[in-house]
């Protein structure tokens, strides 16, 4: 009875264990199609109303994966989905070129939580086709210190420029092979979002038992900010991840306040400056420029009240001028001696 119990529950656990490494399906209804054409992406086995990102991608294969990470797909071609209660789903999604060369595949990959994918193969017809990078055999490469981030922003980065680090790391080499210019890749996630990955390729060789110290650049998107976080991966295994937190560009912010003030103030001027010269005015009345004033009638003078002038004060005609004529033989020294009374007496 305990034996029988014991293998019962070892075979439950060993189901449990397939359906936790289950992984999801992708199936097409074309395996090949040209630009242009549309095929049916259907999907089982992956978690319940989650958001699927579908994108065709060039220089993959579902063992290596998507080799340059989603610069190597038709990004604009892309289509979201969401998957049902029973983790399946069924859209269909237009035929796009990719921008490098096939093998190509039907890249699905859970855009929020934990980063789920699966590739399907697919043929675009008439798309160029170039072998594979080949793989570096032998090494094998690990994080030996804590990741960082160096740099600072500028005075762009205020104004909404992209915001750009270096990822500082030390890796070491496990390996009993060099491993000479690894492809490393860089993912960037904002919030509850998946990492977006960009392959970066790093010049040099690192020795069996060697360790070397290596620089990526990392940059967001312009006008990001919030909290980033910065994931490295090597090998298809992630072997750092590093937060980032990114300041608001308030100068943006600022421009934005400032078109609101200046362009109503311009409107307004350039209204009343159009106003001023469609305004009927008199050719007499000058206008000063930069000044408004308005035009004055000619008439102006007629309409004002008239004023009565106070009298004049009368002023009294000057008196005649008497003029005595001189006789010609009367002068003052013949004039006769006046009758003067004398203090004598009588004789």
């Amino acid at each position: 009875m305990v034996s029988a119990t014991g293998a019962d529950a070892a075979g439950a656990h060993a189901r449990g264990v397939r359906a936790a490494d289950t992984k999801p399906v992708v199936t097409l209804s074309e395996q090949q199609a040209g630009k242009g054409g549309e095929i049916t992406v259907k999907g089982s086995g992956w978690r319940p109303d989650t958001l699927l990102m579908m994108l065709i991608c060039g220089r993959s294969t579902p063992d290596r994966g998507v080799i340059g990470g989603t610069n190597s797909c038709a990004n604009a071609e892309g289509r979201a989905v969401t998957t049902g209660a029973d983790g399946g789903f069924s859209k269909k999604m237009p035929v796009a070129e990719p921008p490098v060369p096939c093998p190509c595949v039907v890249h699905v990959a859970t855009v929020t939580g934990e980063q789920v994918l699966t590739d399907a193969v697919f043929v675009v017809a008439g798309h160029p086709v170039a072998a594979l990078p080949e793989e570096t055999e032998g090494g094998r490469l690990a994080v030996l210190a804590t990741t960082r981030l160096e740099g600072d922003s500028g005075i762009l980065t205020w104004f909404g420029a992209p915001p750009a680090r270096h990822l500082v790391f030390t890796v070491g080499n496990l390996g009993s092979a060099p491993v000479k210019d690894p492809v490393f890749q860089v993912g960037t996630a904002h919030g509850v979002f998946a990492p977006q990955w960009e392959e970066r390729q790093w010049r040099g060789t690192i020795e069996s038992g060697r360790k070397a110290q290596i620089k990526l650049p990392v940059e967001l998107t312009a006008g990001a900010h919030g909290g980033y976080q910065v994931s490295l991966k090597y090998g298809g295994k992630v072997l750092a991840e590093q937060p980032w937190g990114v300041g608001r560009p308030w100068g943006v912010t600022l421009f934005w306040i400032l078109l609101c003030v200046v362009v109503p103030a311009a409107v307004f001027r350039i209204g009343m400056a159009i106003v001023d010269k469609v305004r009927p005015r008199s050719s007499r009345t000058p206008v000063r420029a930069g000044r408004h004033r308005h035009p004055q009638p000619a008439d102006a003078s007629a309409k004002l009240p008239r004023l009565r002038r106070a009298p004049e004060p009368a002023v009294s005609p000057p008196a005649p001028t008497v003029t005595t004529a001189t006789l010609p033989w009367f002068t003052p020294d013949s004039a006769p001696p006046e009758n003067r009374p004398t203090t004598k007496g009588h004789s």
